[in-house]
């Protein structure tokens, strides 16, 4: 999941490892150990993705501002429970 040119996240390789995994869940061929373990490193990716995303929403803010100080904007979170 480390970006080759920076050493850092690479949030695109991190959802398609998460869309691999959600694959592999619901064919059903996994075991109950290979589910729990794929369940887990799709909580870990997930995480992980949510962190860039917000780290990104935050370079807009700063971005958008005309004078450079940040402004506080109010983002909806949508959770999938």
């Amino acid at each position: 999941m480390a970006n080759k040119k920076t050493g850092g996240f690479d949030f695109e390789q991190a959802l398609q490892d998460l869309e691999e995994l959600v694959t592999a869940m619901e064919e059903g061929e996994l075991t109950l150990e290979e589910s729990l373990k794929a369940f887990e490193k799709g909580v870990k990716l997930t995480r992980e993705c949510q962190s860039a995303l917000k780290k990104a929403e935050q370079k807009v803010q700063v971005l958008m501002n005309d004078n450079g100080d940040t402004q506080e904007l109010e983002f909806k979170e949508e959770l999938d429970n």
